[in-house]
Protein backbone atom coordinates (compact mmCIF):
# COMPACT_ATOMS: atom_id res chain seq x y z
CA UNK A 1 0.00 0.00 0.00
CA UNK A 2 1.35 3.39 -1.02
CA UNK A 3 1.78 5.77 1.89
CA UNK A 4 0.45 9.30 1.86
CA UNK A 5 2.89 12.03 2.88
CA UNK A 6 1.40 12.26 6.37
CA UNK A 7 1.53 8.49 6.79
CA UNK A 8 5.16 8.43 5.65
CA UNK A 9 6.03 11.23 8.09
CA UNK A 10 4.30 9.41 10.95
CA UNK A 11 6.11 6.18 10.12
CA UNK A 12 9.44 7.98 9.91
CA UNK A 13 8.92 9.63 13.28
CA UNK A 14 8.04 6.27 14.79
CA UNK A 15 11.11 4.68 13.21
CA UNK A 16 13.50 7.24 14.72
CA UNK A 17 11.89 7.41 18.18
CA UNK A 18 13.13 5.19 21.00
CA UNK A 19 10.82 2.48 22.25
CA UNK A 20 9.74 1.97 25.86
CA UNK A 21 11.96 -1.11 25.91
CA UNK A 22 14.98 0.89 24.78
CA UNK A 23 14.29 3.54 27.43
CA UNK A 24 14.57 0.83 30.06
CA UNK A 25 17.12 -1.58 28.59
CA UNK A 26 19.53 1.02 27.23
CA UNK A 27 19.01 4.51 28.64
CA UNK A 28 18.04 3.71 32.23
CA UNK A 29 20.37 0.71 32.32
CA UNK A 30 23.34 2.87 31.34
CA UNK A 31 22.49 5.49 33.93
CA UNK A 32 22.18 2.79 36.57
CA UNK A 33 25.55 1.39 35.55
CA UNK A 34 27.09 4.81 36.13
CA UNK A 35 25.49 4.95 39.59
CA UNK A 36 26.75 1.46 40.42
CA UNK A 37 30.32 2.18 39.28
CA UNK A 38 30.65 5.57 40.94
CA UNK A 39 29.01 4.46 44.20
CA UNK A 40 31.56 1.65 44.42
CA UNK A 41 34.52 3.88 43.53
CA UNK A 42 33.45 6.88 45.64
CA UNK A 43 31.49 5.70 48.71
CA UNK A 44 30.23 8.00 51.46
CA UNK A 45 33.50 7.47 53.36
CA UNK A 46 35.61 8.67 50.43
CA UNK A 47 37.30 12.07 50.40
CA UNK A 48 35.27 12.57 47.19
CA UNK A 49 31.83 11.07 47.87
CA UNK A 50 29.54 10.42 44.93
CA UNK A 51 26.08 11.85 45.58
CA UNK A 52 23.71 11.09 42.71
CA UNK A 53 23.32 10.77 38.94
CA UNK A 54 20.84 12.68 36.83
CA UNK A 55 19.86 11.79 33.27
CA UNK A 56 20.54 14.77 31.04
CA UNK A 57 20.50 15.91 27.43
CA UNK A 58 18.32 14.42 24.72
CA UNK A 59 17.46 11.32 26.74
CA UNK A 60 15.96 13.47 29.50
CA UNK A 61 14.05 15.74 27.09
CA UNK A 62 12.61 12.96 24.97
CA UNK A 63 14.43 14.22 21.88
CA UNK A 64 16.90 11.36 21.55
CA UNK A 65 16.70 9.47 18.26
CA UNK A 66 17.59 6.02 17.03
CA UNK A 67 20.05 4.53 16.69
CA UNK A 68 20.94 5.43 20.27
CA UNK A 69 24.55 6.51 20.31
CA UNK A 70 25.23 8.55 23.42
CA UNK A 71 23.46 9.05 26.73
CA UNK A 72 24.37 12.04 28.94
CA UNK A 73 24.55 11.63 32.70
CA UNK A 74 25.31 14.34 35.27
CA UNK A 75 27.34 12.79 38.12
CA UNK A 76 27.05 14.98 41.22
CA UNK A 77 29.79 14.81 43.84
CA UNK A 78 29.41 15.94 47.42
CA UNK A 79 31.50 18.52 49.23
CA UNK A 80 30.66 16.92 52.58
CA UNK A 81 34.32 16.07 53.19
CA UNK A 82 35.56 19.41 51.81
CA UNK A 83 36.44 17.86 48.44
CA UNK A 84 35.78 21.14 46.59
CA UNK A 85 38.75 22.82 48.27
CA UNK A 86 41.04 20.13 46.86
CA UNK A 87 39.92 20.55 43.26
CA UNK A 88 38.75 24.17 43.22
CA UNK A 89 41.76 25.24 41.14
CA UNK A 90 42.36 21.95 39.32
CA UNK A 91 39.28 20.56 37.62
CA UNK A 92 41.46 18.47 35.33
CA UNK A 93 42.70 16.35 38.23
CA UNK A 94 39.10 15.93 39.35
CA UNK A 95 38.05 14.78 35.89
CA UNK A 96 40.94 12.34 35.54
CA UNK A 97 40.24 10.90 38.96
CA UNK A 98 36.76 10.01 37.76
CA UNK A 99 38.29 8.55 34.60
CA UNK A 100 40.68 6.43 36.66
CA UNK A 101 37.75 4.88 38.52
CA UNK A 102 36.85 3.10 35.29
CA UNK A 103 40.24 1.40 34.89
CA UNK A 104 39.58 -2.29 34.39
CA UNK A 105 35.83 -1.79 34.22
CA UNK A 106 35.16 -0.24 30.82
CA UNK A 107 36.89 1.46 27.95
CA UNK A 108 36.84 5.12 28.91
CA UNK A 109 38.40 8.37 27.79
CA UNK A 110 38.16 12.01 28.67
CA UNK A 111 36.01 13.80 26.09
CA UNK A 112 37.53 16.13 23.52
CA UNK A 113 36.37 19.26 25.35
CA UNK A 114 37.74 18.07 28.68
CA UNK A 115 34.36 18.25 30.40
CA UNK A 116 33.18 14.65 30.57
CA UNK A 117 34.34 11.07 30.76
CA UNK A 118 33.12 8.99 27.83
CA UNK A 119 32.37 5.36 28.68
CA UNK A 120 32.16 2.96 25.73
CA UNK A 121 30.10 -0.22 25.78
CA UNK A 122 30.96 -3.47 24.04
CA UNK A 123 27.41 -3.60 22.69
CA UNK A 124 27.96 -0.20 21.05
CA UNK A 125 27.27 3.38 22.00
CA UNK A 126 28.60 5.32 24.96
CA UNK A 127 27.69 7.36 28.00
CA UNK A 128 29.09 10.83 28.59
CA UNK A 129 29.50 11.21 32.33
CA UNK A 130 29.79 14.89 33.29
CA UNK A 131 31.14 15.00 36.87
CA UNK A 132 30.16 18.13 38.78
CA UNK A 133 30.06 19.72 42.20
CA UNK A 134 26.77 21.19 43.36
CA UNK A 135 26.93 24.90 44.26
CA UNK A 136 23.29 24.97 45.35
CA UNK A 137 20.19 26.45 43.69
CA UNK A 138 20.53 24.00 40.76
CA UNK A 139 23.92 25.44 39.77
CA UNK A 140 26.80 23.02 39.23
CA UNK A 141 30.52 23.41 38.69
CA UNK A 142 31.63 21.57 35.52
CA UNK A 143 35.29 21.07 34.47
CA UNK A 144 36.14 23.65 31.86
CA UNK A 145 38.89 21.77 30.04
CA UNK A 146 41.73 24.09 31.02
CA UNK A 147 41.81 23.32 34.74
CA UNK A 148 39.15 25.86 35.60
CA UNK A 149 35.40 25.50 36.04
CA UNK A 150 32.24 26.74 34.40
CA UNK A 151 28.84 27.05 36.01
CA UNK A 152 26.00 25.12 34.44
CA UNK A 153 22.34 24.59 35.26
CA UNK A 154 21.22 21.69 33.07
CA UNK A 155 18.33 20.71 35.33
CA UNK A 156 16.92 24.24 35.01
CA UNK A 157 17.31 24.05 31.22
CA UNK A 158 15.58 20.66 31.16
CA UNK A 159 12.66 21.98 33.23
CA UNK A 160 12.32 24.95 30.87
CA UNK A 161 12.22 22.67 27.83
CA UNK A 162 9.66 20.38 29.49
CA UNK A 163 7.47 23.40 30.21
CA UNK A 164 7.72 24.60 26.59
CA UNK A 165 6.91 21.08 25.37
CA UNK A 166 3.69 21.14 27.43
CA UNK A 167 2.82 24.69 26.33
CA UNK A 168 3.15 23.61 22.70
CA UNK A 169 0.68 20.77 23.05
CA UNK A 170 3.40 18.15 23.58
CA UNK A 171 4.43 18.56 19.94
CA UNK A 172 7.87 20.05 20.57
CA UNK A 173 9.91 16.91 21.30
CA UNK A 174 8.61 15.00 18.23
CA UNK A 175 9.44 17.95 16.00
CA UNK A 176 12.93 18.22 17.47
CA UNK A 177 13.55 14.54 16.73
CA UNK A 178 12.75 15.24 13.08
CA UNK A 179 14.99 18.32 13.11
CA UNK A 180 17.85 16.21 14.43
CA UNK A 181 17.51 13.91 11.43
CA UNK A 182 17.62 16.97 9.15
CA UNK A 183 20.69 18.27 10.98
CA UNK A 184 22.41 14.89 10.73
CA UNK A 185 21.62 14.57 7.04
CA UNK A 186 23.07 18.01 6.26
CA UNK A 187 26.55 18.24 7.77
CA UNK A 188 25.38 18.30 11.42
CA UNK A 189 26.28 21.96 11.71
CA UNK A 190 24.21 22.65 14.84
CA UNK A 191 24.84 21.28 18.31
CA UNK A 192 21.96 19.31 19.79
CA UNK A 193 21.30 21.62 22.77
CA UNK A 194 21.38 24.67 20.49
CA UNK A 195 18.92 23.14 18.02
CA UNK A 196 16.54 22.03 20.80
CA UNK A 197 16.57 25.50 22.35
CA UNK A 198 16.02 27.20 18.99
CA UNK A 199 12.98 25.03 18.30
CA UNK A 200 11.57 25.79 21.75
CA UNK A 201 11.93 29.55 21.06
CA UNK A 202 10.64 29.62 17.47
CA UNK A 203 7.02 28.68 18.15
CA UNK A 204 4.26 30.42 20.07
CA UNK A 205 1.86 27.65 19.02
CA UNK A 206 2.57 24.28 17.43
CA UNK A 207 0.16 21.71 16.05
CA UNK A 208 0.60 18.03 15.31
CA UNK A 209 1.07 18.46 11.55
CA UNK A 210 4.79 17.72 11.29
CA UNK A 211 5.13 18.97 7.71
CA UNK A 212 3.69 22.34 8.73
CA UNK A 213 5.85 22.53 11.85
CA UNK A 214 9.05 21.73 9.98
CA UNK A 215 8.28 24.24 7.23
CA UNK A 216 7.61 27.00 9.75
CA UNK A 217 10.77 26.21 11.69
CA UNK A 218 12.98 26.40 8.61
CA UNK A 219 11.37 29.72 7.62
CA UNK A 220 11.71 31.33 11.05
CA UNK A 221 14.91 29.75 12.36
CA UNK A 222 17.38 32.28 10.86
CA UNK A 223 15.97 34.87 13.28
CA UNK A 224 16.46 32.61 16.31
CA UNK A 225 20.08 31.48 16.00
CA UNK A 226 21.27 33.61 18.92
CA UNK A 227 19.14 32.01 21.63
CA UNK A 228 20.46 32.06 25.19
CA UNK A 229 21.08 29.18 27.55
CA UNK A 230 17.71 28.58 29.28
CA UNK A 231 19.70 27.52 32.34
CA UNK A 232 20.92 31.11 32.60
CA UNK A 233 24.64 30.29 32.76
CA UNK A 234 26.20 30.13 29.28
CA UNK A 235 24.87 33.18 27.46
CA UNK A 236 24.28 32.80 23.73
CA UNK A 237 24.39 29.22 22.48
CA UNK A 238 25.59 30.22 19.01
CA UNK A 239 29.08 31.23 20.11
CA UNK A 240 30.69 28.12 18.62
CA UNK A 241 29.65 29.17 15.09
CA UNK A 242 32.23 31.07 13.07
CA UNK A 243 30.98 33.71 10.64
CA UNK A 244 31.33 31.24 7.78
CA UNK A 245 29.58 28.44 9.69
CA UNK A 246 26.76 30.81 10.58
CA UNK A 247 26.21 31.69 6.91
CA UNK A 248 26.19 28.00 6.04
CA UNK A 249 23.56 27.33 8.71
CA UNK A 250 21.38 30.17 7.41
CA UNK A 251 21.69 28.85 3.85
CA UNK A 252 20.77 25.35 5.07
CA UNK A 253 17.61 26.77 6.67
CA UNK A 254 16.68 28.62 3.50
CA UNK A 255 17.27 25.58 1.30
CA UNK A 256 15.22 23.38 3.62
CA UNK A 257 12.43 25.97 3.79
CA UNK A 258 12.24 26.11 -0.01
CA UNK A 259 12.12 22.32 -0.34
CA UNK A 260 9.59 22.00 2.48
CA UNK A 261 7.30 24.58 0.85
CA UNK A 262 7.49 22.69 -2.43
CA UNK A 263 6.80 19.41 -0.63
CA UNK A 264 3.71 20.86 1.01
CA UNK A 265 2.50 22.23 -2.32
CA UNK A 266 2.96 18.81 -3.94
CA UNK A 267 1.09 17.17 -1.07
CA UNK A 268 -1.77 19.66 -1.43
CA UNK A 269 -1.95 18.76 -5.13
CA UNK A 270 -2.14 15.07 -4.27
CA UNK A 271 1.35 14.33 -5.61
CA UNK A 272 2.56 12.35 -2.60
CA UNK A 273 5.45 10.76 -4.46
CA UNK A 274 6.98 14.16 -5.17
CA UNK A 275 6.26 15.36 -1.63
CA UNK A 276 7.93 12.29 -0.14
CA UNK A 277 10.88 12.66 -2.51
CA UNK A 278 11.47 16.19 -1.24
CA UNK A 279 11.08 15.21 2.43
CA UNK A 280 13.56 12.41 1.79
CA UNK A 281 16.10 15.01 0.65
CA UNK A 282 15.36 17.15 3.71
CA UNK A 283 15.27 14.44 6.37
CA UNK A 284 17.58 11.79 4.93
CA UNK A 285 17.51 8.70 2.79
CA UNK A 286 15.62 6.54 5.33
CA UNK A 287 12.43 8.58 4.92
CA UNK A 288 9.77 6.09 3.67
CA UNK A 289 8.87 5.77 0.01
Amino acid sequence: MTLTTSQAMAQFLDDISVTDYQKTSIIEARKNRVIENLTTAFPATSDLPFSRAVLMGSAAKGTIIRPIDDVDVLAVFSNVNNAWSKYQYDSQSFLYRIRKAYDGLSTAQVGARGQAVRIFFQSGGHVDVAPVFSHGNDVYGLPKGDGGWINTSPTVANSWFTKRHAELGYNLSPLVRLLKKWNGAHSKRLRSFHLETMAAHVFSTLGSNRQSGLTSFFEWAPNHIDVSDPGGQSGSLSGYLSWTARQEVIQSFRTAADRAAKARAAEADGDHEEAKRLWRIILGSTFPN
